[in-house]
């Protein structure tokens, strides 16, 4: 096996270019973080683009970053903590449940496979996605063609924006060499208000009704009985927790919370979670932390609407063993089996009948290869998938069988349907 290691535009251009010729699929690789998810791949060579890396462009009055595609996202979360600013939709960090520790000595993952893989954190209910803040992006498709999109404003996305196209196709369409993002100030002050002791259906009413509200919460989740002892070292106790977090200037954000309790009161008891403590409660439900245990146990990670969310998980006790908790007020589901199958395909059937996606996120090796990883799409999206496919990498070298075993086929998850119309 032979792994490239670019440091250049350029040497990503050649490297591609080269495979292509020789029709020789490459593994895409930044940091790895991820490598655990999708399809176990069996190819030949792995273009490696840790050592591409560096900031370009940082202009924190115009609220805009540049960097090249292998950057360490520890390193640009840093700089823009220095500057009071933050990348808004919260990416997680992966490492802990796929086996590694958190941020991996800065090697959490990279800025690229950021976009590639379109993460978010608890605050997508309020920011989205890195898809809803990406300006513009340089790559190199599978043709061994280097292409852009976008710029470093968002007047100069105009025409098709394949920067959005490409959130979340995984590495199979194109290599980024360097992202463009937008950037927020970070909050002055954040406040988490837990209501203790609810069950699934009330902490979903509560969260739908705060949601509801001109409180202007920005997360909101909920932690079953149990559950809630496996993050933030234990200091919320076992008890049920749902939470609801408040963002922004100090006074606007004691009000927001009054707002909440007045509102909340009967629901159950109530705690507040103020500063440091808050921001690790929810680094911890960002990161999947109650079912990061160095096992190998099947973690999925299913969306629906939220009002369905807690109904599938009590179809779903009902015939097997599985541990739950909720973000995205319900919306994401993360789930932890006891057992590989016939579990998964009890799950997509439950899935399909409440409507909604689900995603392998953690498995043995085998059982990765012998299942969907990713939700199988329907026949209007995987002949779209294909084209596109067709379009950007015609020879199927980038990831191939990541996403799907059949060469040339689905090339986008579900949630990046919209992109692609």
């Amino acid at each position: 096996m032979t792994t490239f290691t670019p440091s250049t535009a350029a040497e990503v251009l050649f490297t591609v270019q080269w495979a292509a010729a020789e029709e020789s699929p490459l593994e895409i690789l930044g940091h790895g973080s991820k490598r655990g998810i999708g399809r176990p791949l069996q190819t030949e060579h792995t273009l490696d683009l840790s050592k591409l890396t560096g900031v370009t462009l940082y202009e924190p009055a115009e609220l805009v970053l540049s960097a090249k595609a292998g950057t360490p996202l520890a390193e640009i979360e840093s700089l823009l903590a220095e500057n009071g600013q933050q990348l808004a939709f919260e990416p997680l960090d992966y490492g802990p449940l796929l086996g590694g520790e958190p941020g991996r000595g800065g090697k959490a993952g990279t800025i690229g496979g950021v976009l590639a893989t379109n993460l978010s954190g608890p605050r997508r209910l309020k920011a989205g996605a890195a898809r809803d803040h990406i300006l513009g992006i340089s790559a190199v498709s599978g043709r061994g063609e280097a292409f852009k999109s976008g710029g470093r404003v968002v007047k100069n996305v105009t025409g098709y924006d394949l920067s959005k196209l490409m959130a979340n196709s995984w590495g199979t369409l194109a290599v980024f060499t360097d992202v463009t993002f937008k950037v927020l100030p970070s909050a002055e002050t954040e406040v988490t208000l837990a209501i203790r002791g609810l069950l699934d259906d009330r902490a979903a009413a509560a969260m739908a009704l705060a949601l509801a509200s001109s409180a202007e919460v920005s997360s909101a989740a909920h932690l079953p009985e149990r559950i809630a002892a496996r993050v933030s070292g234990g200091s919320l106790g076992s008890d049920a927790a749902t939470l609801l977090r408040v963002e922004g200037f100090g006074p606007s954000v004691a009000y927001r919370i009054a707002t909440l309790k007045d509102l909340l009161g009967n629901a159950g008891p109530l705690e507040e979670i103020s500063g440091e403590a808050s921001h690790t409660v929810w680094r911890d439900v960002r990161d999947c932390a109650p079912f990061a245990d160095g096992s190998e146990k099947p973690v999925w990670r299913v969306s629906m609407a939220p009002a369905q969310g807690h109904q599938m998980v009590l179809a779903l006790r009902m015939q097997a063993a599985v541990d739950a908790f909720y973000d995205w007020q319900g919306g994401l589901i993360w789930l932890r089996m006891q057992q590989d199958d016939p579990e998964a395909g009890l799950l997509r059937g439950l899935v399909r009948q409440y409507g909604g996606h689900a995603t392998l996120v953690r498995a043995a090796p085998s059982h990765r290869a012998s299942v969907p990883v990713f939700e199988p799409q329907a026949p209007q999206l995987a002949a779209l998938s294909a084209r596109l496919k067709a379009e950007f990498d015609p020879k199927n070298i980038l990831n191939p069988g990541r996403m799907t075993p059949a060469a040339g086929s689905a090339t986008l998850s579900p949630e990046n349907e919209g992109a692609a119309r």
